[in-house]
């Protein structure tokens, strides 16, 4: 069974991903010297390889001409099954998914394309990654990671070691507002535990002073008092992982795509990062183009 998540956010991030992917295998296979490179994708949080929606999601007008509806589910294509069905395809899939039901499930998406090359991995993506990166040649291979966590799993120094490679397109749904946000209280600095959390996702401890300010408080005894407030928004936070993508990739999409609910608010940020030096202003104007009107 498809895993219950997303909405019309998913269906966003999913049609990007689709026209980067077949603009990407397309240029590879098109280009002799490019050609002869071993070309991967990498979906590191896999899940099943497609999702499913129920009735209150797939629309919000009730069914005037019955009583008594029940739920309707709507079963969608999942990132792995759209990559999968690219024309031409990857010369290997590598799907990262530490969930062993899920990871059965991919198994069965793999029998059902047994013409591809298919690497099933059943544990935490972090850990595989750091391993693939030093372990790869990257003078004779090249990839798109897409990094789909369902929280603030993913760690920087990963981001590191993805750039570090010199080969890898990087797309990274980063959790703009249902991780990082939440974690940002207003008045004072974040508890310990969160504090690390979000600078294990940064990979550094500005943060604190980006999305922090001074202001001076008055207290019942008339002293001044100076206390630390959250002082920035959404598109400070997105503005500020941006920066420190570019610390470490070649190029970096300017026009991040911010992916909302149904109640419009932010939920996460499609992020777009290139680490090969001579491929990555293509691969830049191409995803820059598919991300739509540059914001930022």
């Amino acid at each position: 069974m498809a895993h219950q998540f997303g909405g019309e956010w998913t269906k966003e991030k999913l049609k990007r991903l689709q026209k980067y992917l077949a603009a990407y295998t397309i240029i590879f296979n098109n280009n002799e010297r490019a050609r002869k490179l071993h070309f991967m994708y990498v979906d590191a949080f896999a899940g099943t390889g497609s999702f499913q929606k129920t009735q209150s999601q797939v629309t919000d007008q009730a069914d005037i001409f019955s009583d008594n509806v029940p739920e309707v589910e709507e079963f969608l294509k999942g990132s792995a099954r759209i990559a999968l069905e690219i024309n031409p395809p990857f010369r290997e899939y590598i799907f990262i998914e530490r969930n062993p039901e899920y990871a059965q499930q991919l198994q069965q998406l793999k029998d059902e394309f047994a013409g591809h090359k298919i690497q099933i991995v059943n544990e935490d993506a972090n850990s595989y990654l750091l391993r693939w990166c030093e372990s790869t040649n990257w003078k004779t291979a090249r990839a798109v990671v897409f990094l789909d966590p369902y929280g603030m799993e993913v760690e920087w120094n990963v981001i590191e070691a993805l750039a570090r490679t010199e080969a890898v397109d990087l797309w990274y749904l980063f959790p703009l507002g249902i991780g990082v946000n939440r974690l940002l209280t207003r008045s004072g600095p974040p508890p310990e535990p969160w504090a690390e959390r979000l600078t294990r996702t940064f990979g550094t401890e500005d943060w604190r002073d980006a999305f922090y300010r001074s202001h001076q408080m008055l207290t019942l005894f008339g002293d001044d008092e100076t206390q630390l407030k959250k002082d920035a928004d959404f598109h400070d936070i997105l503005m500020f992982f941006v920066q420190r993508l570019r610390t470490v990739f070649v190029e970096v999409a300017s026009n991040p795509l911010i992916l909302r609910n149904s109640r419009n608010n932010p939920l996460y940020a499609l992020c777009f990062a290139a680490s090969n030096p001579r491929g990555a202003p293509t691969a830049l104007k191409i995803a820059e183009h598919i991300l739509g009107k540059k914001k930022t």
